[in-house]
């Protein structure tokens, strides 16, 4: 695939610095075309404009945009187009004849003014995105926001998937195989669907497959799928010749806001969850809304168990619709909590990711015990609320947080109860097995209140 990648919004939209970061990404060339330009014109585009005026301007770029693109490439670029190129349609029709044009969301109002202070006399029209709105509304692939993590970049938008699908090169997961056959038309492998298919069977049969197709260290594979889709072939790629790169495009709710980023790879063992696997970041996350019109509504709810777990360490009362398909601005508000605190300590070596654990520790007990039957964000319900009891028991939390948690989750339709059969004593083994336990204590990242979450050791 040499279809090249055009990035375009109103002025100070990020287009640069995300051209950049994505050619890092994905190790392709990148080219600016105001920096074209500017070599073309030998003088800012400022003082073109003051001599020249927008109309012959428009016609330079015009002509420099035409012969870049005219000009033969082996490799696919990614294109930072200037704030207004698009609005000469011929230049819209040439750019979509070449590749695919993405569109940045406008930033909110403030922050877009600081940008254009901070740019000076560099954009000689100034704000424009309101003036423009409708014209970039129009275009129908779009990045809402981008973040860099680590050894990461992850994009989220709507429309933005299929042209980071190489699909001799990407791992499917059978359902969404079925559902997109367009992108699944010759896949490097299809795995089953389900956490209870997260093993180390699955990853053997990974490998081979590797192997049968001449991936070598030089390569990049690609998961298209849930969280178990993302861990597996990102362990699968962590330990293949000693790490290769690899590229996330999570297809549920529950892997966008969760496991795709932080870097965490792995697989189940019987004795417990993700007790095997390693740190293994991926070069490029691509979180796109559209694969969640085909999301069953329970996978959708599941989703929604995360996103609450991160309003409550961000401090956001859940007052929101949980009837509706989330916005790739509310996914992205949602990422944004766990960005930073992986930000903060991506190895987690540094006590300060554990808040990321809040409900899990009895969520996973309770999932292992359930043999998968609960999913993964139901799981974290239960166990936020059970921990939320804890913090009570523990004098850290008021007597109705408990309470109080529990109706947020049950707006969402999640279960809120241990199942029958199961108490915080049955779950006693399974506990010992969580990755925070240490010499007969464990830590558990307790929900106290919203924004209210402590790391607190607790004797078995």
């Amino acid at each position: 695939m040499k279809s090249d990648l055009f990035l375009y919004g109103a002025p100070a939209s990020g287009k640069s610095t995300l051209a950049k970061a994505l050619g890092r990404a994905l190790a392709l060339p990148v080219i600016d075309l105001d920096e074209a330009i500017v070599q073309r014109i030998a003088m800012p585009i400022a003082d073109y404009f003051q001599q020249q005026g927008e109309d012959a301007f428009r016609y330079v770029e015009t002509d420099v945009l035409a012969g870049i693109l005219e000009a033969p490439s082996a490799f696919r670029r990614v294109i930072a187009l200037g704030g207004g190129t698009l609005l000469r349609q011929g230049n819209r029709e040439l750019c979509q004849a070449h590749g695919t044009v993405f569109c940045l969301d406008t930033p909110d109002a403030q922050e877009l003014s600081r940008r254009l202070a901070a740019g000076g006399k560099s954009r000689p029209l100034g704000n424009q995105a309101e003036a423009r709105a409708q014209h970039y509304a129009s275009f129908e692939h779009r990045i809402t926001r981008w973040f860099e993590l680590s050894d990461s970049l992850v994009l989220v938008g709507t429309g933005i998937a299929p042209d980071f699908i190489q699909t001799d090169r990407t791992v499917f997961d059978a359902t969404v195989a079925k559902l997109y056959p367009q992108l699944a038309a010759s896949p490097l492998d299809i795995i089953p669907s389900g956490e209870k298919n997260k093993t180390p069977e699955t990853v053997m049969k990974l490998w081979h497959d590797f192997a049968q197709a001449g991936i070598g260290r030089t390569n990049t594979v690609v998961a298209c799928g849930g969280g178990v889709t993302g861990d597996l072939t990102g362990f699968a790629a962590a330990t293949w010749m000693r790490g290769i790169p690899w590229i996330n495009i999570p297809t549920t709710l529950l892997s966008m806001i969760d496991a795709s980023t932080g870097g965490k790879t792995g697989f189940n063992l019987p004795e417990g969850k993700n007790l095997a696997g390693a740190f293994h970041s991926p070069r490029l996350v691509v979180i796109d809304t559209e694969f969640l019109k085909t999301l069953p509504p329970r996978e959708l709810r599941s989703g929604y168990g995360e996103l609450i777990k991160h309003l409550i360490i961000g401090g956001k009362n859940a007052q929101m619709d949980f009837t509706a398909i989330p916005t790739a601005k509310t996914i992205a508000d949602s990422l944004a909590v766990k960005v930073n605190i992986v930000r903060q300590d991506p190895k987690e070596t540094l006590g300060k990711r554990i808040l990321l654990n809040c409900g899990h520790t009895i969520g996973h007990a309770v999932e292992s015990a359930s043999n998968y039957t609960l999913s993964h964000g139901e799981a974290v319900a239960i166990g936020c609320v059970e921990e939320a009891k804890i913090a009570v028991e523990q004098g850290l939390a008021p007597e109705n947080w408990p309470d109080e948690l529990a109706t947020s989750f049950q707006k969402a339709g999640l279960p809120t109860e241990l199942p029958e059969g199961m108490t915080r004593d049955s779950l006693t083994e399974r506990i010992r097995l969580d990755k925070k336990h240490a010499n007969g204590t464990i830590t558990y990242a307790l929900p106290c209140n919203w924004g209210d979450v402590k790391a607190v050791k607790l004797h078995e």
